[in-house]
């Protein structure tokens, strides 16, 4: 089927996101919050992320106005019912997931494809509590959406060919390129990041390094953009516990324990950048390291 009109479900940090590089690539955009304030948000920041990208000279004041035309928000989660594609981007915990999918499915066309962003939880799970698990995938983009070039596609168990191939058509749409992985606990880049994050707050925990040693390290040391602690700030400490436990509870491998210092931040509500504090204190003028 060809997918022009796309409903997002969350209007955080990664919904905002995927519904502005949908916007600037010629779809119909829905999006939806059970807050009028989050929409709104989200709306005036894409504005601003779209004004950016034309000071840039990505794209053109025509395109900008074009993408914003092509936006537009509810609240009644039913209303994406009659769109072709659905990307819920909800917080990163299954019970929301999926009650959101047993909310929805009964207002869907019998052809819309749903997908989820989740960046670790199983998708076949997910699928077999939809109506449609031939047509349900996982569409996993990174943050920040507007920038990060790659999309995980990951196929549950039932995923049919015709679902997948529709989605890596979009993803090409978009500009962007698809990695493949199969439905195991927290799929490829995760399974690979998430782990190096908590061996970083290890080190950190064991004494081996201070926060600004071991962020200096690993930017110089190995030219990584940001060091493993800065990331995980900008992550979300709370997502990184979240996708640590699915790692550890999936796999039942002790290598994937998630740090007890990591644990002790969470439980102090220290998540990172988006609470002003976690592994750095960003309400000062410049972050300071908390350890």
């Amino acid at each position: 089927m060809a997918i022009q009109s796309v409903g997002v479900i969350g209007a955080g940090q990664m919904g905002n996101g995927i519904a502005h590089v949908f916007a600037v690539a010629g779809f119909d955009v829905l999006l939806t919050d059970i807050s009028q304030d989050a929409l709104d948000k989200a709306v005036s920041l894409i504005d601003r992320n779209l004004e950016r990208q034309v000071s840039r000279e990505k794209i053109s004041a025509s395109d900008k106005k074009a993408a914003m035309d092509r936006l537009s928000t509810t609240l009644k989660l039913s209303d994406l019912g009659r769109t072709d594609l659905v990307i819920e981007a909800a917080t990163e915990r299954e019970t929301v997931k999926q009650a959101i999918f047993e909310d929805l499915v009964p207002h869907l066309k019998p052809e819309t494809i749903l997908t989820s962003n989740t960046s670790s939880i199983s998708i076949t799970r997910l699928a077999s509590r939809t109506d449609r698990p031939e047509k349900f995938m996982g569409f996993h983009f990174m943050n920040p959406v507007p920038v990060m070039q790659l999309v995980e596609l990951i196929r549950g168990i039932a995923t049919d060919e015709a679902t997948y191939s529709a989605l890596l058509d979009v993803v090409g749409k978009l500009g962007k390129t698809a990695a493949s992985a199969e439905d195991f606990p927290a799929f490829i880049v995760n399974r690979i990041l998430m782990p190096m994050i908590n061996e970083a707050v290890y080190t950190l925990y064991e004494g081996v390094g201070s926060v600004q040693s071991i962020d200096s390290a690993m930017k110089l040391g190995t030219n990584h953009p940001m060091g493993p602690l800065e990331l995980a700030d900008f992550i979300g400490l709370d997502t990184c516990l979240a996708i640590m436990n699915v790692l550890h509870d999936g796999l039942a491998d002790t290598k994937y324990r998630p740090c007890p210092l990591l644990t002790k931040y969470v439980e102090a509500g220290w998540l990172g950048r988006k609470t002003g504090r976690g592994f750095y204190d960003y309400r000062g003028e410049t972050p300071v390291p908390t350890r």
